[in-house]
């Protein structure tokens, strides 16, 4: 989406249902956009020169008119919802990434001010902020949506806060605090500050640590952790799991064991339900309309929906732990997904049936998905292709190929970003005696995992000109080799087999 206000361009990336640009959408949709784009920046800065004195930031601005016919001024327009707690987190989480992809350390450090200040609101505002626990809350909302429950005591979608406010903890929201926090530490750290760096890695820890200790069930993470006691008729909330599970794992606050746990589940609720995906926004969902909204029904939109969003952090968080057979079905099934009719869109009803402007409640539902499309692109990139990037410009990237769990003996990858030309490569080769990893980059520092096939002992592992110290590892059933080497240009890596 591209605006020009007071003068000057801003492109971010608008979602599905509006003609606005969300921050939440924007950076969410960044980690495939970056790729690709040329501008990374324009529209987190047009974020950060808006943001208010005590650090709060604005959910979204707009120059078009949102609710036609009946809204016709095409003013400049910013609207924070006052229900959302997950702001801040994502506006640290955008800049991260337009770093990443530009390289742009002046513009990166020129921001740090108002990543501070955005933290500092989000741990310290009476209505972000549980003093108690130290952890972050928010209303009673369906998982990270923006509007709350009311038990009836507001005639629509309850945006705002007010006395009757139900307050409880979203894992979710504090996840997504733990790795900006700890991407704020990355960025410190590359600008020579170590004692920010210190602080806001310590920081971090001590969040996820006490979200464990709140939120998790035993099984996974609890929907709502509640602060103020309320109870919904019909609804069993120790069962309903919600859709910011899989993007916990992806955020690294669980465990192996809590991975596992939590994909389990999802591959339990397939099985037990009618759904043709797990990719549930929350299973169980809530009875039809109790949020305010009579198109709020069990599974559609965010109550029970279907969402390609929430498929893409699986089909990582599969990939990633051990269960790759799950990951590569869940790309599969969402490739068949569009090639069907060459659409995307953010949600599906549990029969297939796509969302459609008569059920969804915007009246701007266009099938032109970049929510959920980046999100299974970022699965694929991160999961099967295994190319992560920890830091910018892949100066320290994993590299992660799972190709042979999907039976391919030979792959070409290339991963870039237009915006800077940067390009990490590689050449995958799997034969009877070893698995052969020639790696084109101009400089970075890897760790490389890769998948051994059944029965498989590695006996070496050298970069052509030396051998490497290296492990073999364990992921579920999964067995992988794992080593470090530094890459200059390129370097040609072979694992051979007993």
């Amino acid at each position: 989406m591209y605006m020009v206000i007071y003068g000057e361009p801003n492109r971010g990336n608008r979602s599905p249902d509006t003609p606005a640009v969300w921050l939440r959408d924007h950076s969410d949709i960044m980690r495939g956009a970056r790729h690709f784009e040329q501008d990374l920046t324009s529209a987190v800065t047009h974020f950060a020169d808006t943001q208010a004195r005590n650090g709060r930031l604005f959910d979204y601005f707009t120059v078009q008119p949102e609710k036609v016919p009946c809204e016709r001024e095409n003013w400049s327009k910013y609207v924070r919802v006052p229900v959302e707690a997950d702001v801040e987190y994502r506006f640290i989480n955008a800049t991260f990434l337009a770093w990443q992809a530009t390289g742009d350390d002046a513009w990166a450090r020129s921001m740090l001010p108002s990543l501070e200040k955005a933290l500092n609101y989000a741990f310290s505002h009476p209505w972000r902020w549980n003093p108690e626990l130290e952890l972050v809350k928010r209303p009673y909302t369906i998982d990270s949506w923006d509007f709350a429950y009311t038990a009836g005591q507001h005639e629509w979608l309850q945006f705002q806060i007010d006395d009757n406010t139900f307050w409880g903890i979203l894992h979710g929201d504090n996840s997504g605090y733990y790795q900006a926090c700890k991407r704020l530490a990355v960025l410190y750290k590359k600008f020579g500050d170590a004692n920010r760096a210190t602080h806001w890695s310590s920081f971090a820890d001590g969040l996820k640590r006490r979200m464990n200790e709140v939120c998790w069930n035993g099984r996974f993470y609890t929907h709502f952790v509640k602060e103020t006691p309320v109870e919904i008729p019909g609804v069993d909330e120790s069962s309903q799991l919600s859709f910011s599970n899989p993007m916990n794992i992806n955020r690294g606050v669980t465990s192996p064991e809590q991975a596992a746990s939590i994909l389990r589940e999802y591959q339990s609720r397939l099985k037990s339900t009618n759904a043709f995906a797990e990719w549930f926004s929350i299973d169980p969902p809530f009875p039809d309309g109790v949020f305010g909204d009579e198109k709020i029904v069990r599974g559609a939109y965010c109550n029970g929906g279907i969402m390609p969003l929430v498929g893409g952090e699986l089909a990582r968080a599969y990939l990633q732990n051990g269960f790759e057979a799950e990951g590569i079905e869940t790309l599969k099934k969402y490739h068949q997904l569009i090639s069907a009719k060459n659409e995307t869109f953010l949600w599906y009803f549990p029969d297939g049936t796509e969302s459609s402007v008569d059920t969804s409640t915007s009246p701007d539902a266009t099938p032109t998905d970049g929510w959920g499309s980046s999100s299974m692109l970022h699965g694929f990139i991160e999961g099967l292709a295994g190319v992560q990037d920890h830091a910018k410009q892949f100066e320290e990237i994993t590299l992660c190929p799972r190709w042979a769990a999907a039976d391919i003996d030979e792959a070409e990858v290339s991963v870039g970003y237009e915006c800077s030309g940067t390009v990490a490569s590689y050449a995958y080769k799997e034969t009877p005696n070893g698995l052969q990893l020639k790696v084109e980059s101009n400089q970075s520092e890897a760790q490389v995992q890769l998948l051994l096939p059944p029965n498989a002992t590695v006996r070496s592992v050298s970069d052509g000109s030396s051998d490497l110290e290296f492990a073999e590892t364990q992921k579920e059933q999964s067995r992988y080799v794992e080593f470090n080497v530094s890459i200059k240009q390129g370097a040609d890596l072979d694992v051979l087999f007993k």
